[in-house]
């Protein structure tokens, strides 16, 4: 086993990593990049097909090199991660590819890296971009293994061609589940919405007009006044969905977000299709059966597919030891600098807690790291 000895580690080639590794190199420091996988940015180029940003572009690029001109205002994912090969490119960003982390423990004050190559790394400073989206998370209902059907998560879902002629049922209703839906339904596929919870439904672009930038706006308003306009606007485009099978939660979206990190249903079609009845939605399922699902309500309905949108989670716990201290209650870090017997660790790509979205949130800490690992 050989031991790489170096200041700065960066584990992650997607836009977290990226980032970081972009403003290192602009400050002229030195540094390694490990990636998991043969690409830059694999996710995104293994997104489903009709993806897009659902965050404005001028708020989506990553440090020292905005997207061109003549790309749209919401970046297709073809677009997007060949915008992170151009940037790589740009910084001469040259990961090590293929190379998992197992392993990341501290001696004394240094981390020591493990990795499924005959490589370990003794890093000063370890700094994770892995995201919260590295594990899919696929729930389990009792019944399901005599489902004579297909359970999928939504990772590798790509478009409709395959699900031709059959009946899918999407469970879960964030972002994710919405798009698949809207996908599905325009494909002319028998699509239905499994939805457990209230939903917090704002929509992308009212009058032209991004909601993204005017919420912005709106939270600089006095005496709450911005999330009171915020609300009439959601009443009008949005409505009282219940006679859908949809609760709207009493929630303020803005506030939902600081306090959890989830950003409301981003709104591209999918409410318009449920108002037409080409999207159906039921509750949430109580068990499976060989044909399909029943729900809690006792009704049982057939499908040939259950497709999972049921989000994915970070599980860092996974390869660092002693997460104790350093997780908050949704399992991501705290903070993008680890303190006490985690200091010299550093994350990137976790905190969605803000207007921004995930990749503002990745341009704002990603300098915040590089800040901290300056004053060393």
């Amino acid at each position: 086993m050989k031991i790489q000895e170096l200041e700065n580690l960066v584990i992650g080639a997607g836009p977290a990593g990226l980032a970081v590794a972009g403003r290192l190199r602009k400050n002229n420091i030195p540094f390694e990049i490990i990636e998991q996988s043969n690409k830059i940015a694999w996710s995104w180029h293994n997104h489903y097909d009709r993806l897009l940003l659902h965050t404005v572009k001028e708020l989506s690029y990553l440090p020292y090199l905005k997207f061109p001109e003549e790309y749209p205002r919401y970046i297709p994912k073809s677009l997007l991660a060949e915008y992170y090969e151009k940037y790589a490119e740009h910084f001469k960003i040259e990961p090590q590819y293929n190379t998992k982390v197992e392993t990341i423990q501290k001696k004394g004050n240094h981390w020591i890296v493990d990795t499924n190559t005959d490589i370990s790394f003794m890093a000063k400073n370890v700094i994770v971009a892995t995201g919260v989206n590295r594990v899919p998370y696929a729930p389990k209902w009792k019944g399901q293994d005599d489902f004579k059907g297909k359970i999928i998560h939504s990772r590798v879902y790509k478009n409709g061609k395959p699900f031709l002629g059959q009946k899918v049922i999407i469970v879960g209703m964030g972002n994710t589940g919405a798009e698949l839906a809207l996908d599905l339904s325009e494909a002319h596929i028998d699509v239905t919405l499994s939805v457990r919870s209230p939903l917090l439904i704002v929509p992308r672009d009212i009058n032209g007009r991004p909601v993204q930038t005017t919420a912005k706006k709106l939270e600089k308003l006095p005496f709450g006044l911005g999330r009171w306009i915020g609300k009439q606007v959601r009443n009008i485009v949005i409505g009282d969905l219940s006679k859908y099978g949809i609760s709207i939660s009493k929630e303020d979206p803005i506030d939902h977000l600081k306090k959890t990190g989830k950003t409301p249903v981003i709104d591209l079609g999918t409410v318009k299709r449920i108002k037409e009845g080409k999207i159906k939605v039921v509750g949430d399922i109580d068990h499976f059966n060989k044909n399909g699902i029943q729900l809690k309500s006792g009704i049982d309905i057939e499908a040939d597919v259950i497709l999972l949108a049921t989000g994915y989670r970070a599980k860092i716990e996974d390869f660092i030891e002693d997460t104790d201290e350093l997780l908050d209650v949704e399992g991501v870090p705290k903070s993008p600098i680890a303190v006490g017997a985690h200091q010299g660790l550093f994350f990137v790509g976790f905190d969605n807690y803000k207007l921004g979205g995930i990749l503002g949130t990745i341009f704002n800490d990603s300098k915040t790291i590089v800040d901290e690992i300056l004053k060393q």
